[in-house]
Parts: structure tokens; C-alpha cells; sequence
């Protein structure tokens, strides 16, 4: 939710920043309107209140009882109006930050860098399904069978392969101040609002949601962690607050029709750790930077080849107010040609979230006074199991079959070295 006295303030700020995610620009003035005649009934409701309470004093029973009468009509007006604010507030989403690069879509993205070198073969690489199949790690046709598609069981070594990553990057992440967490993948539907998650339609047509419980199923990890703190508030000294969440997530895939639909790139069930962090809205930007640099130091652990992309406004998602993404580099895609794939994302969401959270933290104003702030609230990817584990079988493949293990997860694996049958 945005800031309404920025909005007041700001409004061409404000229409050009949701004008820029593709949201209406209109919803500005819309939004002051309503929120005029909000006040006006608030001064109203107050007004009436001091008259009634003055009446009730000098016993003017009859005055009360008309005053009385005025009140509640008044009241349930201001109700409506507050109603209508905030549901013009929730069809605005966060505004990108500054810096972010202006563009409509993905084809706007800016690459900042690669990093690696790519693997070169003396065979022509496969993907990473023909090769699972082979080693018997990955098995999709059984799971359609049991669950239906964009299904997969892991098996064997792939099993202890995510597991390896698990450690792994709890091992690095718990170095750096990151408090380890299995949240509830199942969330109140308040929550998940308050999140920013389900505002829209094609959002809500992603996710699972359970109507008789008011509930939905996680589709990305921070959804549960996000709101560990809601009508909390920090002291100033406990900030950052950081978490390394491990979750089974669940998404519909419903804009994906067509797209991926064989193997585990993109299925209704995954694994995932993500890194959730709160700070004081001055230390954001360095903490996004650093979500940032913990997720290539993963991927530079692994050995794997990836670039670094700024999300331009128009392709943000609807929290977020500046987004990188990592995409790998899988050389057995597109025919075996390879191309880049998204493994890692990484978000700063400002004080959105938590305006709806109500998650704030003890500071002192300009004049030295005790108050209080909303909080900025951040995300970014540690590993998504499947498409970590493509990355590996693809990049570490052999060309007798076998997978090697990266070096770095070979003390997590129990001596196994290479996948092979």
C-alpha cells in the first residue's frame, strides 16, 4: 500500500510511477477524490460528535437525539467513503524506485553483466530431462500419472542433490546473520492480501486458494515469512532482521499454457529457499545489494554461468519496487544451442508490504522524539531446487552420461562424486 500523504503530496509523482507498471494513471485523481470526501465526513463525524457530547451536557435531550441520528448517517458515510479509499489504494501498486530503467516489457530488461565461463563440450550436449531419465533421478511420467502434469518424482542422487544445496546454502547464509526457518505454506487469505499477492486477477488465478478455509498455499516463500512480524514493531537496534526460509511452494502456472510443460522447469510443486530481510527504509538499497551479491556467491560456489538483469518498470512485479534477476546459463535448452534461464530473483518492496503488515520499528524524529516507521521489507532467491538441479545435470554433464557433482556440495553428498549408472 502506498503512502497517502506522499499521494496527496505527490500525485504526478504517483501517476507516472503506476502509469509506469501498466496501472491506470486516472486512479490518482480517483483516489483524491474519494479520499477528499473522506476527510470532509471525518471533520464532519468530529463536528457532530463535540455537539452531541455539549448537548448531552446541557441536557438538551431532543438536540442529543436529532445530533445522535446525524451521527450515525454521517458515520456509515464515512464508512463507504473508507471503503472506496482504500479500494482504489489496493489497485495501485508499489511505484519503482528511482533508478529503475524505464521499458513495458521483459524485451526492456537491462543486462548488467555475465559472469562464468561457459562449459565447452567435445559432444553435443543434451538437456537436462533426456539425462535424468537416463540416470533415473527425474521421473515425470509417473507423476502425471499419479498427479497429472507439470508434476515430477526426484529420485536418488537428485534427492540428495537438493538436499546438499539446502545445506550448502543454510551453511552460507546462517554466516552472514540469517536466522534458518521452515515456515506454514499455508496462508489466511489477510495475509496473502496484506502481502500484495493477490490484488490482481492473474494473480489470484496463479495461486491456490481454498475458499471454505480462506486460505492459499504458497507460491513463493517469502508469502509466509513476509508476515511473521505483522502489528509488530522492531526496536531500531534489531535491524536487519534476516531469514533463510525453506518451503514447498505451489503455483497454478496459469499464463504459462504451452510453455515448458515437459520436465520440472516449470511445475505446479517445487522446493525453494528464499531470503527474507526488514530494515530501516536508509539501509534498503544496500541490503538489496547485498541479497544480490549472496545470490551470485552461491551461484560463482557452484560454478555456474549466469548473468545479472535489471527488471525495468514495466516487467516489476506488483510489490515491488526494484527487482534483479539471475538467469543460468543451461547449455542443454533450445536443441542443445543452450540459453539463459531465470534461477534466482531478488526484490525490494520499500514500505509497501508493510504498511498493510503493520510492521514497524522504534526510531527517533528529526527533533529527537521517540516514533515510529514502517519498515522496508526485501526477498531474493536463495536456490529453487529444480531449476538448480537442471543447471547442474546440464552444465556438469559428461559425455558418457554421468553428471558430475560440483565440488562444493561433494562434502554434503555423502562421498558420491558423480551421478552415474
Amino acid at each position: 500500500m502506498l503512502d497517502i500523504n506522499f499521494i496527496r503530496e505527490n500525485p504526478e509523482a504517483v501517476k507516472k510511477g503506476i502509469a509506469a507498471k501498466k496501472a491506470p494513471a486516472r486512479l490518482v485523481d480517483d483516489f483524491l477524490r474519494a479520499d477528499g470526501e473522506w476527510r470532509a465526513l471525518t471533520a464532519q463525524a468530529d463536528r457532530l460528535r463535540s455537539e452531541q457530547k455539549k448537548a448531552g451536557a446541557e441536557r438538551n435531550i431532543e438536540e442529543a437525539k436529532r445530533l445522535k441520528g446525524d451521527l450515525a448517517k454521517t458515520e456509515a458515510e464515512l464508512n463507504a467513503a473508507e471503503e472506496q479509499r482504500q479500494a482504489i489504494l489496493t489497485d495501485m501498486p508499489n511505484l519503482p524506485l528511482a533508478d529503475v530503467p524505464e521499458g513495458k516489457s521483459g524485451a526492456d530488461n537491462v543486462v548488467l553483466r555475465e559472469v562464468g565461463k561457459k562449459p565447452q563440450f567435445d559432444f553435443p550436449p543434451l538437456d537436462y530431462l533426456a539425462l535424468a531419465q537416463k540416470l533415473d533421478v527425474i521421473d515425470t511420467e509417473r507423476a502425471a500419472k499419479v498427479s497429472g502434469s507439470r508434476f515430477g518424482y526426484l529420485k536418488n542422487e537428485a534427492v540428495l542433490l537438493e538436499f546438499a544445496l539446502a545445506r550448502f546454502a543454510f551453511d552460507m547464509l546462517a554466516r552472514e546473520g540469517f536466522t534458518p526457518v521452515i515456515p506454514p505454506v499455508i496462508v489466511k487469505e489477510e495475509m496473502m492480501r496484506a502481502m500484495g499477492f493477490v490484488d490482481r486477477d492473474a494473480d489470484r488465478q496463479e495461486s491456490y486458494y481454498f475458499k471454505d478455509d480462506k486460505v492459499y498455499f504458497v507460491g513463493t516463500s517469502e508469502q509466509s515469512v513476509g508476515p511473521i512480524h505483522a502489528e509488530e514493531t522492531f526496536e531500531e537496534g534489531e535491524l536487519p532482521k534476516r531469514y533463510a526460509a525453506f518451503s514447498t511452494c505451489f503455483r497454478r502456472e496459469a499464463g504459462s499454457y504451452g510453455k515448458d510443460t515437459k520436465g520440472i522447469l516449470r511445475v505446479h510443486q517445487f522446493d525453494k529457499i528464499e531470503m527474507v530481510s526488514f530494515t530501516r527504509p536508509e539501509d534498503s538499497a544496500n541490503e538489496h545489494l547485498l541479497l544480490l551479491s549472496l545470490e551470485e556467491r552461491l551461484m560463482q560456489a557452484l560454478a555456474i554461468p549466469y548473468r545479472v538483469i535489471r527488471l525495468c518498470a514495466g516487467d516489476l512485479g506488483w510489490a515491488s519496487a526494484g527487482t534483479y534477476d539471475i538467469e543460468a546459463w543451461m547449455p542443454g535448452q533450445n536443441g542443445g544451442v543452450g540459453e539463459y534461464r531465470e534461477t534466482h530473483s531478488t526484490s525490494n518492496t520499500t514500505d509497501f508490504q508493510a504498511r498493510r503488515l503493520r510492521t514497524r520499528y522504534k526510531t527517533r524524529a528529526a527533533d529527537g522524539k521517540p516514533s515510529t516507521e514502517y519498515a522496508h521489507m526485501l526477498n531474493g532467491t536463495g536456490f529453487a531446487m529444480g531449476r538448480m538441479l537442471i543447471a547442474i545435470i546440464e552444465n556438469y554433464q559428461q559425455k558418457d552420461g554421468s553428471v558430475l557433482i560440483p565440488d562444493v556440495l561433494r562434502p554434503y553428498m555423502g562421498g558420491i562424486e558423480r551421478i552415474a549408472r
